[in-house]
């Protein structure tokens, strides 16, 4: 292809922008705006949208739907007629006969000018783009402000081929689209393999992401340009929207990246603890929940969960509430009415014995000459949910369940108890970390009670009770869990990297025994490679761990 004119300088807008999944009209009247901005306010050439922006990201089996289509190409043809003077890179489903393709086009002066078809599907983790799209297999590079401009999506640049064909094309600015969710350690992976592709290259690249949280998914954004040598020079916000510019100098032959703002990447558990307020406030928003409700117990997991709520929607939509039972100490309450009132947050106590001592009646011909156990523990649990469930069906406040990955993990949970809820914020959390995310929350201001993170976590439904009564310290279940469950290492490998076979096999059967539990669970923000849900599908009736866990 032969270049037009050069004009010394290419100016992008980045639209790192958060798009609700099956609003396609709505995405595109934002596309519409967006572009409009970048081309009044901003004088860009090109604006760049993220991977299937007009569908959100994923739209999953609204893919198989014939309408979806139908609105995608009105969409279409809105944009095309609304946003001349600009061209634009937009991620969209492509449908062609009964074919469909994860697809980006050019739209410039009311035409779509080219379609790039997606190369490499992902299918695997949370994602399953083979059970809906074809790849395709032909570079699309295309020709802005006199610049050749080279197209791929996300996967694209996670393997070899498609970044180095594109240059092989002729492309001298690489412009990859994605929708990459979060998880910890995700940045430093992204630039890695964006700077493996260009070394291939050897041309400047575009990474722009998507930002949003989608039931477990959070995409934390973080978009950058890199030049060729690999060196990031412009980066953008982490878990933020909006929209900025990245200038190109164009000079013989050469295009070389305007260094720009740098936006830190923020430690782990900073970076775990915003994704998940962007998850929470992206849930309970988009779905329509006026707020949220939960159960704050005088616990560490609770009090987290509380100041993820109130950092997510404010104040002013979220209400705890404290149930305590013959079993709850004065300290819970203490701690629980400081949190409630350091916050700010709506605040009832409503005592459980009432109820507890109801289903005791009831069930008393029933459980005649069977000793006390866990069944009347969970009918503790079972009150609350009941109790909560009512003020979120009154209240149209979404019910936060407080449970964490440990937790979930081993089944330490009450179905229908203190696992009723509409969203889990740290179901992907492990206890250890539920403490770190507590006392960095501290350190902006101190609303979590000291006391809160230094007792014993119980869950107060017998006297005297601990979780190390049931479960081994935390200290040694998280590694354990770390391992058989995100790593999925054997018993034996676990036990020789020093643990002890008897603990490892104990937590073994208590996560095989638990999968029926999880699959009841409500969804919750992933910030691990391996969360529960759509990471991990294990049966739930199965005789593999019967015969050991190889």
């Amino acid at each position: 292809m032969t270049a037009a004119k050069r004009p010394g300088r290419l100016r992008l807008a980045l639209a790192q922008l958060d798009f609700l999944v099956g609003d396609v009209h709505g995405n595109a009247a934002r596309v519409i705006e967006t572009a409009r901005h970048a081309r009044d306010d901003l004088g860009a050439d090109l604006v760049v949208f993220p991977e299937l922006a007009l569908t959100g990201y994923p739209p999953e089996d609204l893919l198989l739907r014939p309408g979806l289509y139908r609105r995608v190409d009105d969409a279409l043809e809105r944009i095309r007629a609304e946003t001349q003077g600009v061209a634009l890179v937009l991620g969209y489903p492509h449908r062609q006969g009964a074919e469909r393709y994860n697809a980006a086009a050019l739209v410039r002066d009311g035409r779509v000018e080219a379609v790039y078809r997606k190369h490499h599907l992902p299918n695997y983790a949370v994602f399953d783009e083979k059970r809906y799209f074809l790849p395709g297999e032909s570079p699309c590079v295309v020709e802005v402000g006199g610049v050749r401009v080279g197209i791929t999506i996300c996967e694209d640049v996670w393997l070899p081929g498609p970044a180095e064909r594109t240059a092989a094309a002729g492309a001298e600015l690489l412009v990859n689209i994605n929708a990459s969710p979060f998880h910890v350690g995700k940045q430093p992976e992204r630039e890695a393999v964006v700077r493996a592709r260009l070394r291939e290259a050897r041309i400047p690249a575009v990474y722009l992401n998507l930002v949003g949280g989608q039931d477990e998914l959070v995409f934390d954004g973080h978009s950058f340009v890199m030049d060729a040598g690999g060196r990031v020079v412009r980066r953008l916000p982490f878990c933020e929207e909006g929209v900025w510019t990245a200038d190109f100098e164009v000079d013989g032959g050469r295009v070389r990246p305007v260094p720009g703002a740098l936006a830190d990447t923020p430690a782990d558990d900073e970076a775990v603890y915003r994704a998940i307020v962007l998850g929470v406030r992206d849930y309970v928003d988009k779905n329509g929940f006026g707020g949220a409700v939960l159960g704050l117990s005088g616990g560490i997991d609770s009090a987290l969960t509380l100041a993820i709520a109130v950092d997510a929607l404010g104040a002013d939509r979220v209400e705890a509430v404290m149930m305590p039972s013959r079993y709850t100490a004065a300290i819970s309450l203490e701690d629980a009415e400081q949190e409630a009132s350091a916050l700010g947050v709506d605040y009832h106590v409503i005592p459980i014995e009432p109820p507890f001592r109801a289903f005791l009646d009831v069930l008393a011909e029933e459980f005649a000459g069977l000793p006390r156990d866990v069944t009347e523990e969970n009918i503790q649990a079972r009150s609350r949910g009941v109790i909560l469930m009512a003020i979120s069906n009154k209240k149209g406040r979404i019910l936060l369940s407080t449970g964490n990955k440990s937790e979930m993990a081993v089944g330490y949970a009450t179905l229908y108890g203190d696992m009723a809820g509409g969203f889990a914020p740290i179901k992907d959390v492990f206890k250890t970390r539920v403490y770190e995310l507590a006392r960095l929350r501290n350190r902006r201001a101190p609303v979590i009670p000291e006391r809160v993170l230094e007792r014993p976590p119980s869950a107060e439904l017998a006297p005297d009770q601990k979780d190390t009564d049931t479960l081994p310290p935390y200290e040694v279940l998280d590694p354990i869990l770390q391992r058989f469950v995100e790593e999925d290492q054997p018993v034996d490998e676990i036990v020789a990297a020093g643990f002890d076979r008897e603990t490892v096999l104990r937590v073994a059967r208590m996560v095989d025994r638990a999968e029926y539990k999880r699959r009841q669970a409500p969804p919750g923000v992933r910030i691990t490679r391996r969360a529960f849900g759509k990471d991990r599908r294990y049966p739930i009736t199965s005789g593999y761990g019967r015969s050991g866990w190889e």
